[in-house]
């Protein structure tokens, strides 16, 4: 692009409100999604021929993948919360060249040693969304931009697994191990040309910057106290959010095999219909969310919006199993109930809370400490499934999950809202005196 070219793109980007949103919402649709191409296709496979001490090699692959996935995630709470704007696009463009290059060693490399290709593919990926996510956050439209995001994080999964079906049926002499490497190259040029969309877009700018704060990169000082004067508070958002995160991950991993076991007659299509549904709506919801502009009422906006995702993930599965509900009704509206809950968290949440209190902080910070306790709970909860439950299927213990995550995170919700009530009146009273 050329110097002049760049110039006029900026000065419309700062000029039209409407196309700034357009942009931002592309951009980072498309860059997550993308992402997603170097990291699930692999789950589409079920790999049935083949196991690994005892273990179903799929779940061998999926816990070392999310292993990696995990401690990038512990290493973003340093990386994404510190990281300047400066060095973003070319962190996020050598993450994804990293994955790429697991991922051909995980075609090269014969059973059962290419496992640890897929550890290798998980280690750079779960900073990719804290680097998309820096472009948007700290904005009076930061919900709406935010959108793109996580209309890509919902339904991206599941259009790459029917994509994955689609190109073995084209070309059925790639094997299960070669597909996602494949699947990678042929996205990387789509993934640099939205990185190139995002390293264009604008700073925020003042009325941004005094409706929900500066976003800085955090210094140690500031992270010890956002998490003194705030840390019972976040620590019920942290384990709310853990609970999701898990259950999402399980959900979208072991997708094929609970289809098998509820619904005998599922095609492949099945998994990028209920997923576009479920985002849609969300999109719907979350960009609502922009609309109100006091931090306080969007805070308990969202609060109550997470309480009836939770709720509604319970009572669909219990209709479920009253069969008021059909396998594709209870797989769509668990979905939407899971997503109305996390997406918020991820995307809303804590930007509402850091411009509520004023705080110091970047959105990364918390997400980060999240994502990376959720996909601990993720491998936690897979290896229990392994070694101590192998008797119970995939479907059970979704069922089983979805009821206990929805139980305890309501009760932790309630008393978390009470906190940070509590907090804003202190604060309130202080400036009252």
């Amino acid at each position: 692009m050329s110097t002049t070219t760049g110039s006029k793109l900026q000065q419309l980007l700062s000029s039209s409100k409407g196309f700034f949103i357009v942009w931002c919402m592309i951009a980072a649709f498309g860059t997550y999604f993308c992402m997603y191409a170097f990291r699930k296709p692999f789950s589409a496979g079920t790999y049935s021929e083949y196991k690994l001490w005892g273990i179903d090699y799929k779940a061998v692959l999926i816990i070392a993948q999310v292993f990696g996935y995990m401690l990038s995630k512990f290493a973003g709470i340093k990386v994404i919360s510190e990281l300047k704007a400066s060095s973003r696009r070319n962190l996020i463009i050598v993450l994804i060249l990293i994955a790429e290059v697991a991922l051909l060693f995980f075609g090269l490399v014969p059973y059962p040693y290419n496992f640890i290709f897929l550890f290798v593919n998980g280690l750079p990926l779960g900073m990719v969304w804290g680097v998309v996510f820096s472009y948007l956050e700290g904005r009076r439209f930061t919900e709406v931009l935010g959108t793109g995001l996580s209309i890509s994080l919902i339904i991206s999964s599941g259009i790459l697994k029917t994509f994955y079906f689609y190109l073995h049926g084209w070309v059925p002499a790639i094997s299960e191990f070669w597909l996602p490497p494949v699947i990678g190259l042929i996205f990387l040029p789509l993934f640099l040309f939205f990185v190139w969309m995002l390293s264009v877009i604008p700073a925020p700018t003042p009325e941004d910057i005094a409706s929900r704060s500066a976003r800085t990169p955090m210094s140690k000082e500031d992270k010890r106290k956002v998490l003194r004067d705030y840390g019972m508070g976040l620590l019920g958002f942290i384990i709310i959010y853990a609970l999701l995160a898990t259950m999402r991950d399980f959900r979208d991993n072991f997708s094929v095999e609970i289809w098998k076991e509820i619904e005998g007659k599922w095609n492949k299509d099945v998994f990028a219909q209920t997923e576009t549904i479920t985002g849609l709506i969300v999109l719907i919801v979350l960009a609502s969310l922009s609309l109100i502009k006091s931090n306080i009422k969007g805070f308990w906006v969202t609060t109550g919006l997470i309480g009836f995702g939770l709720l509604l993930g319970a009572m669909s599965t219990f209709l479920f199993q009253l069969h008021v509900l059909s396998a594709f009704w209870w797989m769509l509206l668990l979905g939407m109930g899971l997503f109305l809950a996390y997406i918020p968290m991820q995307v809303a949440l804590f930007e509402r809370t850091i411009a509520l209190f004023r705080m110091k902080a970047n959105a990364g910070f918390f997400v980060y400490i999240c994502d990376a306790t959720g996909y601990l709970g993720s491998v936690g909860l897979t290896l229990y499934k392994e070694f101590f439950m192998s008797g119970l299927n995939w479907s059970k213990l979704l069922i089983n999950f979805s009821y206990a995550q929805s139980a305890v995170s309501l009760g932790i919700l309630f008393f978390t809202v009470i906190f940070f009530y509590r907090r804003k009146r202190a604060i309130l009273t202080e400036k009252a005196l």
